[in-house]
């Protein structure tokens, strides 16, 4: 079977809430009112942190799909002051988001077993508030959120190819300028400012699935000792660094851009690993004058330019059956499974849609009842399933 990105179609239940007149889908999808209606309509679990995980209303996959949301739609109304990665949640908050993620986590290995059979994945993908609600790409809701979703193979298998021009499947040209100009330093800054001890890193070729051939020349590790792992604070600490040294990395390479010979940004991480990885690398620094040269006489390639960190982090499980942890600056397309060769084309057809809904939703509400066993939270009733 030939290898390459698919494209898959996913039925939607229409939102029944309209878009006030004037306003972007993005812009209303991140207001209270749409949050609210997100608790009421598609909630399953709240806790006393304010970690809502919820039915996907705009689902990826109709197999398994749902999400955690850090739901601060109440506390703080401005949506560009709204924590949009995990170093910005608070460490209490995060212990409990960490036990949610390995809960779900482990029931999708338990009921999907074979690699096989379904392609799963968990993770999440931010961007800095600072860029306009209304830029292709921008996340739906810019709180910070995951993902958990499994695709059945055989629907990929059965899928056509994605056009490899289709722009979920590109990155405004940041990845690739990555890989080809800066690779090694990529590679060797992570190896040296990261303590790993459970993660180690893999080749390009056992980090691929390789229906799709994705994903394409990221930094990559494997999970040592699998799901079991998940269950130690180390591995979580561990997949707090790989983000860390990604923002490092990507703070000083555009600040690098921005001025020439720019002090290191303020608040690193690996300040000594910059210093010496980094900021003495001529292929790190000419990339950055070649990038600067660029928007200096292109407006719009400027224009483009994510000043601040914007990633997608995944947890997903390779073909040998391996949990892969990766991380990317492609910060364009709709979604993070893109990162693994899947583009989604959400339609609205609710006659469709309910065909999967009985069972999509019982395995929601397994595994719900496995994190009130845990006591991660309390159900949520909606109109859809009670709240026991």
């Amino acid at each position: 079977m030939q290898s390459g990105p698919r494209e898959i179609v996913t039925p939607f239940r229409p939102i029944p809430l309209d878009v006030p007149e004037g306003m972007k889908a993005n812009e209303f999808f991140n207001s209270t009112e749409n949050l609210n209606d997100l608790v009421h309509n598609n909630g399953l679990l709240l806790n006393s942190e304010n970690l809502l995980m919820y039915r996907k209303a705009l689902g990826h996959s109709n197999e398994f799909d749902t999400s955690i949301i850090y739901n601060t739609s109440q506390t703080i109304l401005n949506p560009l002051g709204r924590p949009v990665r995990r170093t910005q949640v608070p460490e209490n908050v995060r212990n409990v988001w960490n036990r949610m993620n390995q809960i779900i986590i482990d029931y999708m290995l338990e009921q999907y077993p074979d690699p096989d059979d379904a392609l799963l994945l968990a993770g999440e993908a931010s961007l800095d508030a600072t860029w306009p609600l209304t830029s292709p790409g921008v996340p739906s809701i810019r709180m910070q959120h995951n993902h958990f979703i499994v695709f059945p193979m055989d629907q990929l298998r059965n899928a056509p190819l994605a056009d490899s021009k289709n722009p979920n499947l590109t990155d405004g040209g940041q990845h690739s300028l990555f890989q080809a100009y800066m690779h090694d330093v990529y590679q060797e800054f992570f190896d040296r400012a990261l303590d790993l001890r459970i993660l180690k890193v893999v080749s390009d070729e056992s980090s691929q699935v390789s229906l799709t051939g994705y994903s394409q020349g990221l930094p990559s590790w494997e999970v040592q000792g699998g799901v079991e792992a998940l269950k130690e604070i180390c591995f979580w600490r561990e997949y707090d660094q790989v983000l860390k040294g990604f923002i490092d990395f990507y703070r000083t390479f555009f600040t690098q851009v921005s001025t020439r010979n720019a002090p290191m940004p303020k608040n690193a991480y690996y300040p000594d690993q910059i210093e010496t990885t980094l900021l003495f690398n001529n292929d790190f620094l000419s990339t950055a004058k070649k990038v600067r040269d660029h928007c200096i006489t292109d407006a719009k390639y400027a224009n483009a330019i994510r000043w601040q960190p914007a990633f997608k982090q995944l947890i997903y499980r390779n073909d040998q059956g391996k949990l892969i942890v990766t991380i990317s600056q492609n910060s364009i397309g709709n979604a993070i499974t893109e990162l693994l060769g899947v583009v989604v084309k959400r339609v609205p057809d609710a006659q469709a849609y309910e065909q999967y809904e009985p069972a999509l939703i019982e395995r929601l509400l397994e595994v719900r009842r496995r994190l009130i066993d845990a006591d991660l939270g309390d159900g949520i009733e909606t109109d859809y399933w009670p709240a026991g």
